[in-house]
């Protein structure tokens, strides 16, 4: 059975934690000379990579600016957990930090309440803003046209498999599929030829959260479309959310069939919380799983130090990108998220705030992010660098991935969309719901959480 945290404890741990940041906020508040930076810290103690990357820039900024001090506050939480602290923080002038991490798929949540401050008077005297690609500055631009963030790289998504696996199938090596129904095929010469492994693997249902919307359902959504319809989730030229559409039920139905014909996890392993760092840490590692629908950073787990070290994995997994669903044009499919740096709006340093973004971004820095991350680069100067190129096995695969990708529609309304596109999913994956069902019950919860803006396709 799935223990899931009820909202009273998660909000009681929210004001705790907004309690507790509140001294040190009043404190670096009233210090003209202490920028305060407030990040995600991982939930795995033996992943620091970002502890370790921010520390460096901490001692690289105070050598440069004599007398003013860094002070780090890492927010140790899964993902809900800390995009629900830091709002509770960037409410006030006494807990807001100077510099917060902020996923681009909240962002305009906090944008719209007002809680942060537009860069663009900072981005057009800062001749490095020129280097980021235009689809990565969109990600944290608002609809009123500023910008309230700057990236630090973003990802792409493809299938991963294990080539160990594919031979005992008899399925090649360079394997890759054009279509859905050749991935379908894959998994179930997987399952008939070598029993004991998971063939296919789809994040999918609410426990998953946001992953199962992205990686999972959206890889195949976006993958559906033709023509002019670009955008088979959000209508741009209507400015509003796309109903009844079949390309919606014809991803579902992928869904359902995974899980129908036990193509994919058990489904209480697929319900799992913890599905993401099993695959990472067990399956993948451990030979137990042939196709895996997931992201660009998962080698970030196996690097030395990572306390899951995996040296051999760019040796017994192949990648492939993710096909259209019928092999049209372009052929391939992406989607692509990623995190930016913003400057709350009341933040007491905000120009200390945005002298310590640029020490992350100079192209030496950005670089060894991007590395020690295993992110893409968003920087065109480095992602033309070689070495940036040979430093890690995949890193050219996915960057190439740029140019197919898709990013979600940063509009308020789109967390209350994902949550409504998990639950079609679970209903699908647990057979509680026929695609058809699950498709009527998305388009009744896509008219509630965006107001009714909505279109028929």
């Amino acid at each position: 059975m799935l223990v899931r945290p009820t909202a009273v404890p998660l909000l009681l741990a929210s004001l705790l934690t907004a309690s507790a940041l509140s001294a040190c906020g009043s404190d670096s508040g009233s210090d003209a000379d202490t920028l305060e930076v407030s990040f995600k810290q991982s939930t795995d103690n033996s992943i620091r990579v970002m502890d370790t990357y921010l520390a460096d820039i901490k001692k690289q900024f105070e050598k440069a600016n004599p007398g003013k001090k860094v002070k780090l506050v890492p927010i140790k939480a899964p993902d809900s957990e800390y995009y629900t602290k830091v709002q509770q923080m960037l409410r006030s002038p006494k807990t807001a930090p100077d510099l917060v991490y902020e996923d681009t798929f909240l962002i305009n949540s906090d944008i719209t309440s007002g809680y942060l401050k537009p860069l663009d008077p900072y981005l057009d005297k800062w001749e490095d803003w020129d280097q980021f690609i235009d689809t990565a500055k969109s990600a944290a631009k608002a609809q009123d046209g500023k910008t309230y963030g700057v990236p630090d790289g973003t990802d792409t998504r493809g299938l991963w498999f294990d080539k160990g696996i594919f031979k005992k199938a008899g399925l090649p090596a360079d394997w890759q599929p054009t279509n859905w129904d050749e991935i379908l095929e894959a998994a179930r010469t997987i399952k008939e030829k070598v029993p004991g492994v998971i063939p296919l693997n789809v994040y999918t249902g609410k426990p998953v959260g946001e992953a199962a919307a992205m990686q999972g359902f959206e890889m195949l959504l976006y993958g559906t479309a033709t023509g002019g319809n670009e955008n088979p989730l959000y209508d741009p030229a209507s400015k509003k959310w796309v109903t009844g559409s079949q390309a919606f039920r014809d991803s579902l139905q992928f869904v359902e069939t995974v899980f129908k014909e036990k193509l994919g996890p058990d489904v209480s392993d697929a319900l799992d919380p913890n599905i993401m760092t099993r695959v990472r840490g067990e399956f993948l590692p451990e030979g137990k799983l042939g196709i895996n629908l997931d992201g660009s950073w998962l080698p970030q787990d196996w690097q030395e130090g990572s306390g899951h070290e995996w040296p051999e994995w760019s040796e017994k997994l192949g990648l492939a990108y993710m096909p259209t669903q019928n092999g049209q044009a372009p052929g391939k499919v992406s989607m692509s998220g990623g995190w930016t740096w913003s400057i709350p709006s009341k933040a007491a340093n905000p120009d200390l705030a945005f002298d310590f973004i640029k020490t992350m971004q100079t192209k030496a820095n950005a670089q060894k992010w991007y590395i020690a991350n295993s992110g893409i680069a968003v920087r065109t100067d480095v992602a033309e660098d070689p070495a940036y190129v040979k430093a890690q096995p995949g890193i050219k695969f996915f960057t190439d991935l740029v140019s197919s990708t898709h990013y979600r529609p940063a509009y308020p309304a789109y967390p209350r969309v994902s949550t409504a596109i998990q639950e079609a999913m679970e209903g699908v994956t647990t057979g509680d719901s026929s695609v058809e069902e699950a498709a009527k019950g998305y388009d009744e919860e896509l008219k509630t959480a965006t107001d009714n803006q909505v279109i028929k396709k």
